[in-house]
């Protein structure tokens, strides 16, 4: 060995190793169960990744920390999701696709969803660990919006977006599936319809002549 040279003890990158292998096979647990659509809770990842609850929290302090990184990769780009209106310049348009597209993934991977929200609805100082998907999306869809009501009234646009951002949101629809009793679809329809009503009035009123 030349002067200044280091070595890696085999043992010590073996562990290292192991450690990554182990961390992936919780990760990927996690995916599998959220495609599924059920219930996921750290012992179900454990059990799935062959290895014991105890050793899931090693590798992630909480079920919400887990969940973020495994959603992170699976969920497209506000770009991606709104690809079929790229071209529109309608923000009501807009508005309504992207409400559809979160709302169809929020179905798809519930059972995550609703760990998510559960793990952090009563510890809000974690909230950051929420995907937070709902903003990038609604932020993309009012694009066109930047250089009208953006530029004349800024504040309008902020108070849109805060509006849609309860809207737009696995809670409302939670809401109508939980607690109104709605089909998945109808629920999906209500939200879209409440989206769009919301976009359309702040729209309306950007286009309203002074009096």
């Amino acid at each position: 060995m030349q002067n200044g040279e280091t070595t890696t003890p085999r043992g010590t990158t073996g562990r290292a190793n192991q450690k990554l292998r182990t961390r992936n096979a919780i990760l990927q647990a996690a995916v599998e169960l959220m495609r599924t659509g059920r219930e996921v809770t750290m012992l179900e990842v454990a059990r799935t990744a062959l290895v014991s609850e105890a050793t899931a929290y090693r590798y992630f302090p909480d079920l919400a920390s887990l969940l973020r990184e495994a959603m992170a990769g699976q969920m497209p780009s506000p770009q991606e999701a709104l690809a079929s209106v790229a071209d529109s310049r309608d923000p009501v348009e807009r508005v309504a696709a992207a409400t559809e597209h979160l709302l169809r993934l929020v179905l798809g991977y519930q059972g995550a969803t609703r760990a998510m929200i559960a793990a952090t609805i009563t510890r809000p100082a974690t909230a950051d660990a929420r995907p937070g998907l709902r903003f990038g999306l609604i932020d993309h869809a009012l694009a066109p919006l930047d250089d009208t009501l953006g530029a004349t009234d800024p504040a309008a646009l902020t108070r849109l977006k805060n509006d849609l951002a309860v809207v737009v949101s696995a809670e409302a629809l939670f809401c109508l599936t939980d607690l109104c009793r709605l089909d998945p679809q109808d629920a999906i329809a209500s939200v879209v319809r409440t989206a769009s009503t919301l976009t359309r009035a702040a729209v309306t009123a950007m286009d309203a002549p002074a009096g």
